[in-house]
Formats: structure tokens, sequence, C-alpha cells
């Protein structure tokens, strides 16, 4: 018998997970993407792009697919996603389960303020004119307009259409992951006074944060969201291990 996965992704341990399951002929598997990245990487398994319509539309998808299965690897930060899928399988009478990264953790030296949204990252900037790297979605930036005295370092995977409506910004073009010494250099390059940040997890972003720490500036994080309480675990080799876990009980074995 063949079990239908859906992976609700856009994360690097979405595509891993499908890289892990793309080859095992008990798993029928679909990555399911936003459709926010205008070029993502491929992945080895048949892709759906796009919204469901709320955890009403992804119920009835998953009941339409018989999905057996639904993995949330969504990025740690898509807490309505999470709060739909969470739904949505229980309408579906289907297991859930969630791939959360761990959070980075406060070391000695970092200088972090913890702030809940863009809007109060802009108020944690302060008053005075300052370099500030804006490490974030193309969502948060809008609320970086109302902060013009400051100087704007924007990356993105995609360009940002349209650009902010603010005198000093410039654009970088990149996909991580970024290496220590990479950031580090970028930072004394543009004379960066500040960061700010989601607390994303896991390595291919923690370039920043480290290089930060080296050199004393001050990384603006925004705090994670409240996630619904499934089953979580952190790691690609965890989920592997649950899936199997889970096949063996569906097998009776």
């Amino acid at each position: 018998m063949t079990h239908r996965i859906l992976i609700l992704g856009g994360t690097t341990e979405a595509r891993q997970l499908a890289e892990r399951l793309a080859g095992r002929a008990e798993f029928d598997v679909t990555l399911s993407l936003a459709g926010r990245t205008a070029n993502p990487v491929d992945h080895p398994v048949p892709v759906r792009s796009g919204g469901f319509g709320g955890a009403e539309g992804l119920a009835n998808y998953l009941k339409e697919q018989e999905i057996s299965l639904l993995v949330d690897a969504t990025h740690p930060y898509a807490a309505r996603i999470s709060a739909n899928a969470a739904q949505a399988a229980e309408e579906a009478g289907i297991k859930i389960l969630g791939l959360r990264r761990p959070p980075w953790r406060r070391q000695p030296y970092d200088r972090w303020t913890l702030v809940t949204d863009a809007q109060a990252a802009v108020a944690a900037l302060g008053p005075h004119p300052r370099k500030v790297f804006l490490a974030l979605g193309r969502q948060e930036l809008a609320a970086f307009e109302t902060a013009p005295q400051h100087s704007y370092l924007i990356r993105s995977v995609d360009p940002v259409e349209p650009p902010l409506a603010v005198p000093n910004a410039t654009y970088v073009l990149a996909r991580g992951p970024f290496a220590e010494d990479a950031e580090k250099a970028m930072l004394v390059e543009r004379r960066i006074d500040a960061i700010v940040a989601k607390n994303s997890g896991g390595a291919a972003t923690y370039g920043k944060i480290a290089a930060a720490r080296a050199l004393g500036i001050e990384v603006i994080l925004f705090r994670r969201p409240a996630l619904p309480p499934v089953a979580t675990v952190e790691t690609v080799d965890a989920t592997i291990a649950a899936i199997d876990h889970w096949l063996a009980n569906e097998r009776g074995v």
C-alpha cells in the first residue's frame, strides 16, 4: 500500500525531507510551496504551488487527495499556515507532524534586543540615523519606511518590488547559506551598526549572528510566534524516524 504524504515546505529542511523520501516506494510525496519565491530551487518530488484557501481549503485538499500524513515543514514564523495545517489535519482526521528547527540561543557577548514585530523593530532602532542590515522577508520591510533617517542594506532572494520609499537603501540579491567570515566582511565594509532579523534557527543564516557577536553589533531579533501544539521534531533525521514509526503503526507492526 502506498501512503500519500503532503509536505508544507519553503525551507531547507522540507527540501531535504523530500529528497530522503523521494526514492521510497511506500510513499507518494507532494511538496507544497507558497509560491512567493520567483525561482525556487529544484525539488525531487512533485510540487504544488500556491495557497489552499485557509484551513477549510487545505482540509478539502487532504481529503480529495487521500493524504495520509501532513508534515508542516514551513518557516518557524509562518504561524498562520501552521495554525491552518493543524486545524485542517484535525478536520481531515489524519496525523500531522511539525518539523521545527530549534531557535538560536543567546551566547556571551551577543547584543540582542528582542521584539515582537517590524513596528517594534523600527522603534528599537531609535530616532538617530543608523546603518541597518535588514535580513527580513519582503512582507516585513514596509514598516521601515516610517524610519527614513536610517541607511538600509536589504538582502533578499527575489527583488524587492516596489523598492522602499526611503532615501538611502541598497539591495543585494543572494541565496544562503552565508558563511560567518563573508558576513563579517560585509558588515565591516558597509559599516553596519544594527541588524534586524528573525530567529530562524539553523546554520544557513547563522553567519550574520556570529559575525555580529564578534563585531559587537546589535541584533534586533523577532521573537518566535506561538505555534499549535502538534507532535514536533527538530531535524530531518528525527522526522524520518517519526514517519517510519507512524508507518509501522499503520501496518500494525
